[in-house]
């Protein structure tokens, strides 16, 4: 007998409004604890469902996707980034690849801005003294920070979140720049109110504040490499809340104990949750867990985008979020 509702497994849990949704228009796993699945309930996921979604932190290789049973048609990613699935050997198996991008920009943007104040003005190293209860009062020299109205911020990577933090900074009062593949249109830049530079070297060695919102794709591996890093001035700050595979994150680290930059904020790293331990140590980074885009609505957007995605799909249409080759 054929089923009326498609079969969707869902590999963590999602905020409890969008699993009801979810439960009331599908045929839907939902997950009972927060912990990832393991290989094998991968596995077992791709043999069972007509759709997956998965989030970020679920690797859907190729191999994966070769024991996927013919009934998986749509992978739709909790996430905007899709750099953790092979979306050409899924489109070969004729799976489509679904992400939720266009809603975490402003609070990506906002935890960026926080990461900037975080490092400049030492605000881990003030609150450190408060919860020790060790601190002494006011002093005249006592936890001095820089200002950041006036200096230069570089951004890498102009896109909707590169934009949307340009914006804030221009409210700080900050000089922006940037550096994409692509130049602005004339009015854009002129309503942003920045300095397009089209060598990277050149502007890291120029900004005060660097700032990366570049996606991971081959092309931006390691774009900050040791060789670029060491172009950057001695009292900059570098922050990241992008992909961690962007940044030598060995190298940055070696760079912070030498005191070749001044500081950095970061929201994600190379190998994951595996974080050099000396990174750890510095008094001057601030280390984040992935907090980027972790706002109740955004989260809740993102479950509305994933909904919207496999219902378009259900219905015979392509999802308005697909996913091609093409893309990355």
């Amino acid at each position: 007998m054929a089923r009326d509702r498609l079969s969707v497994v869902v590999t963590r849990r999602l905020p409890e409004a969008v699993e009801k949704r979810m439960s009331e228009l599908f045929d839907v796993e939902l997950r009972e604890d927060d912990t990832p699945m393991d290989r094998t309930e991968l596995v077992a996921a791709v043999q069972r469902a007509d759709v997956l979604v998965p989030t970020i932190t679920d690797q859907i290789d190729a191999a994966l996707i070769g024991q996927a049973g013919e009934q998986l048609k749509l992978i739709a990613n909790y996430g905007a980034g899709v750099n953790n699935i092979d979306v050409a050997t899924a489109r070969q198996r004729g799976i489509l690849v679904s992400n939720t991008p266009d809603v975490l920009t402003e609070d990506t943007a906002d935890m960026t801005m926080a990461l900037i104040l975080s490092v400049t003005r030492r605000i881990p190293e003030g609150l450190a003294v408060m919860q020790k209860g060790e601190w002494p009062g006011w002093a005249p020299t006592a936890y001095l920070g820089g200002r950041i109205a006036g200096r230069r911020l570089g951004i890498l990577g102009m896109g909707r979140i590169g934009q949307a933090v340009a914006r804030r900074a221009q409210a700080f009062g900050m000089q922006v720049h940037y550096h994409d593949r692509g130049r602005l249109r004339p009015e854009t830049e002129a309503e942003l109110n920045v300095t397009w530079w089209e060598s990277l070297d050149r502007m890291v060695a120029r900004m005060d504040i660097l700032t990366i919102h570049t996606p991971a794709t081959p092309s931006t591996f390691h774009l900050m490499n040791a060789r670029r890093l060491k172009l950057m001035k001695p009292d900059s700050v570098l922050v990241n809340t992008s992909r961690g595979e962007v940044v030598d994150e060995n190298a940055l680290t070696r760079m912070l104990r030498a005191g070749e930059i001044a500081g950095a904020g970061l929201d994600v790293y190379e190998f994951g949750t595996d974080i050099n331990p000396r990174l750890r140590e510095l008094p001057n980074v601030v280390l984040l867990p992935h907090m980027g885009s972790a706002t109740v609505e955004g989260r809740i957007e993102m479950g509305e985008k994933v909904i919207i995605n496999i219902k378009t799909f259900e219905d015979g249409h392509r999802p308005p979020d697909q996913v091609v080759p093409s893309m990355l």
